[in-house]
């Protein structure tokens, strides 16, 4: 990483020097395939850029990050690489006022997801290539002005091997062996995109009529490997594609402008999905190869309306610098969900913003590395760090409390004109604010300081006064953490519960009104009858986290599960989840209420999500003493709610899930292999190949399957999947000398692809071998700084994040984090942030421990 960060300084300064005219960019991807005889495999790339500068006579550089540089003209003129290219930059002298820099260029292909990663499918040998960028990677794929507020349009130009199909942002034809694209609007390189293999490709198209009578077309194309064909369910991208397209044109007011619109799905993905106008790309774990739940395609449909919201939030209007990339990724976190409501069939979807979404804004918005939600973001490697839950779930949040504050009719028609006033220009976040001010006739002003410039989450508590069984006054009470002490206004909902005849705990009154301050009296509740239960934020308008009275927690004990409105009954798993975390509520007391409600819960996206916090409560945050205890009963009630799920539903094959990974005892580890060699079956449950690998690595784990076991199942499915299955349970066995060769071949060898560095690493670090993991914890820090040098900022992050010996939660290991923040002050400021984030989880699961601890 050394020598590729570009400050906000530098990107500034190079952005009132230059303006840019177009872009031609060449490659040749031959060279994808076939043998280099142990040479580093390489492709040649061509660019020429023609861009002004406005002060003739002054110096700048241009953007590049490749092994070799074979050329390199400004204005004619030819120059020395030796001299002008250092590895990441080239020197550009004496610029006219008009120019042209042409560089010829031999650029590496990636194995880590960044740049040009080339994939080699194992099933069959064929070669996939994709582009990823954001934030700044296409200068490893062709020399750029590498800053978004540098737009252009983009021709390019590729050679690939014979058979293989390109794609690009533009549409494209093959003639004399060149893929030739149509230029593309005024873009900024970060989502310029190449997409070129022996891909599996489905087209449809898409049409509207305006009220002008004129008609749009869209050209629809969704791709994956061949080897996933088999499993595409194209039909429902393409029709969560379309219901969205119309969604956006009906709220919008704004063509979409960009021309066709395909769709990849693409091997060993680093993110979710990104927003490549014209040319989206996905993870390929989209496509399904087995039984999943409708949580699942809640979450794709999110994250392709998400996408395509970024058509007009982040493509066409940019914003200027990364410190306002919540322009982009706030709005379209909202968006995704809104349109998801709104278009598609997940009518439930804002429950699952509610308990998915909004836990990780919590817990980013809780840690020391907690920044407003327009941050400021020095260089590169602060923007690569700040695509976090504050961007995208908090700043998705506060939008939603913002429609609550302004009216939504107000908050589109602000959107409609903040497109046509910037369209394909650069903004920033008064740009933003001025147009919501005039469509709301609010002053704008202070909610910005107060939601947007301003970070840490508030507490929201009720109390309630009493007299004759009825409310003589019910008030908000408002907190905030010293580090962090902004009190905000939040429009809130507070519901009042009740237990009726039938015993189902339903909402008999609901008071809306503007919290400011400590304390906020809901004047519209007094005098209502005496309440079960306060639910603060009820419907969930405002970013907040909530609190119980007294008798609001006893009514939860007992009758969780008999609140029948699904989101309240979210909000308030949600609520006592963040008392878990905050050592508010013991461990084991969050576990016996799953342990008793969650079989009834109807919702399947907050069940699994039940499901995943229960796994931390009893690994991070249940005394030592415990866990035994807490695994043994946890392992029993998921096979009880396993049993008694409806045959073939959903549900089942949640508990399925679950129950594989709380299994330790030597019958439940029996039972597994009985279900993977089919000696015993459950009726309705399929146990498809993903589902087998579910079953195998706990066995793995817990040493019930050894080497020639996990061979077996890989015979059984040899594919990139299966490969990556394999490695993470290869990693997880209960071996010293297994986890050695994981450490190694993660930490002394970079020879693994990003997809199996997370692999290696999810198998190694199981709880259920702290022994094993011990040694690591010194090894890890005396690595950290070496290998953040080393190693590109995608592998470097996993490394850091994955092995920080968060299962090592004793205080020694805190002492020893402590003692590497202190030695390294001059450290890489985003290092030191991943290590300071993982030293809070710890602390907070020691705080955790002790609270448990004590509830015996």
């Amino acid at each position: 990483m050394p020598g590729e960060n570009l400050s906000r300084d530098e990107a500034r300064e190079r952005a009132a020097l230059l303006s840019v005219d177009g872009y031609d960019v060449s490659l040749d991807l031959r060279s994808a395939v076939g043998d280099t005889d142990g040479e580093p495999r390489t492709f040649r790339s061509v660019t020429t850029i023609r861009f002004r500068c406005n002060e003739p006579g002054a110096a700048s550089f241009a953007d590049l990050v490749a092994p070799s540089v074979t050329a390199v003209s400004l204005n004619g003129k030819d120059l020395d690489p030796s001299e002008v290219f250092d590895g990441a930059r080239i020197a550009l002298e004496d610029l006219a006022a008009e120019n042209e820099l042409v560089v010829d260029a031999q650029c590496a292909y990636s194995r880590t997801g960044e740049g040009m990663h080339r994939f080699v499918d194992p099933e069959d040998g064929e070669v996939y290539l994709y582009t990823q960028y954001e934030p700044a990677d296409s200068r490893r794929v062709f020399a750029n002005f590498e800053q978004p507020d540098l737009k252009a349009p983009f021709r390019f130009e590729v050679r690939a091997p014979e058979g293989w199909t390109v794609w690009s942002n533009g549409a494209g034809e093959l003639a004399d062996g060149v893929w030739r694209f149509a230029e593309t609007k005024p873009i900024s390189t970060y989502i310029t995109c190449v997409v070129a293999g022996p891909y599996h490709y489905v087209t449809d198209s898409y049409s509207r009529t305006f009220a002008d009578g004129t008609t749009l077309e869209i050209p629809l194309g969704a791709m994956c490997r061949k080897g996933l064909a088999p499993h595409f369910d194209a039909e429902d991208v393409f029709l969560v594609t379309k219901e969205g397209l119309d969604f956006f044109h009906e709220h919008f007011d704004y063509p979409y402008p960009f021309g066709k619109y395909d769709q990849a799905f693409v091997p060993e993905y680093n993110l979710g999905a990104m927003e490549n106008p014209g040319l989206v790309t996905f993870r390929e774990e989209f496509i399904f190869r087995g039984k999943v739940t409708q949580a699942s395609y809640e979450a794709r449909a999110n994250v392709i309306l998400h996408e395509m919201a970024h058509m007009w939030f982040g493509d066409l209007v940019t914003m200027a610098w990364w410190d306002d990339l919540w322009l982009k990724e706030s709005f379209a976190d909202f968006m995704g969900t809104f349109a998801n409501v709104g278009a598609t069939r997940f009518k439930d979807a804002w429950i699952t913003f509610a308990n998915r979404r909004k836990a990780w804004a919590y817990r980013a918005d809780q840690l020391p590395s907690t920044h407003p939600v327009t941050a400021d973001i020095r260089d590169l490697q602060d923007a690569k760090l700040n695509f976090d839950g504050i961007t995208y779930a908090k700043g998705a949040s506060v939008l939603k409390q913002l429609v609550a504050y302004v009216g939504q009719d107000a908050f589109l028609e602000g959107a409609r004109r903040y497109f046509k006033r910037h369209a394909y220009g650069n903004t920033r976040l008064g740009d933003l604010l001025s147009v919501l001010g005039e469509t709301s006739g609010r002053d704008m002003t202070a909610w910005s300081r107060s939601w947007l410039q301003t970070a840490g989450v508030n507490t929201l508590t009720p109390q309630v006064l009493l007299a004759d069984s009825r409310v003589s006054e019910l008030a908000v009470v408002q907190e905030a953490p010293e580090s962090h002490p902004e009190l905000r206004p939040h429009r809130v909902a507070v519901g009042l519960y009740r237990l009726t005849d039938g015993g189902a705990l339903e909402r008999y009154a609901r008071g809306e009104t503007d919290v400011e301050g400590p304390r906020t009296v809901v004047a519209d509740l007094a005098g209502a009858e005496a309440p079960d239960l306060v639910l603060v934020n009820d419907d969930d308008l405002t970013y907040c986290k909530i609190r119980f009275n007294a008798a609001s927690l006893a009514t939860l004990r007992e009758h969780l599960g008999d609140l029948t409105d699904p989101l309240a009954r979210a909000l308030c798993w949600s609520a006592l989840w963040n008392m878990t975390r905050d050592a508010l509520l013991p461990a084991r007391d969050f576990i016996a209420l799953v342990l008793r409600f969650a079989g009834r819960e109807s919702d399947i996206g907050v069940l699994q999500m039940l499901h995943a916090w229960t796994h931390t409560a009893l690994d991070r945050y249940a005394s030592p003493a415990w866990r035994e205890t807490g695994g043994a009963l946890l392992a029993e009630g998921a096979l009880r709610e396993l049993r008694a799920a409806d045959a073939g539903s959903e549900h089942q094959l949640a508990w399925a899930r679950f129950f594989a990974s709380t299994a330790t005892a030597e019958a439940d580890l029996a039972l597994l292999k009985e279900l993977l060699d089919g000696t015993t079956t459950i009726e309705g449950l399929e146990v498809d190949q993903e589902l087998r690998w579910a079953l195998l690595e706990p066995l793995a784990a817990h040493g019930a399957a050894d080497e020639s076991v996990i061979a077996a199942e890989l015979a059984r499915d040899d594919t990139a999947s299966g490969k990556r299955h394999q490695v993470r349970c290869l990693a997880a066995r209960p071996s010293a000398a297994v986890k050695a060769q994981a450490w190694a071949q993660v930490v002394e060898s970079d020879t693994l692809s990003n997809a199996l560095v997370e692999a290696t690493i999810a198998g190694f670090d199981q709880p259920s071998q702290r022994e094993l993991t011990a040694p690591y914890a010194e090894k890890y820090f005396a690595a950290i700084d070496r290998l953040w040098q080393e190693r590109s900022i995608q592998i470097g992050m996993d490394i850091v994040s994955g092995l920080f010996p968060a299962l090592q939660d004793r205080p020694e290991t805190l002492e020893a984090t402590d003692a590497w923040l202190a030695a390294h002050q001059d450290a890489a400021p985003a290092l030191r942030r991943l290590v300071l984030e993982a030293r809070d989880d710890l602390a907070r699961a020691l705080r955790g421990q002790e609270c448990d601890a004590q509830a015996r």
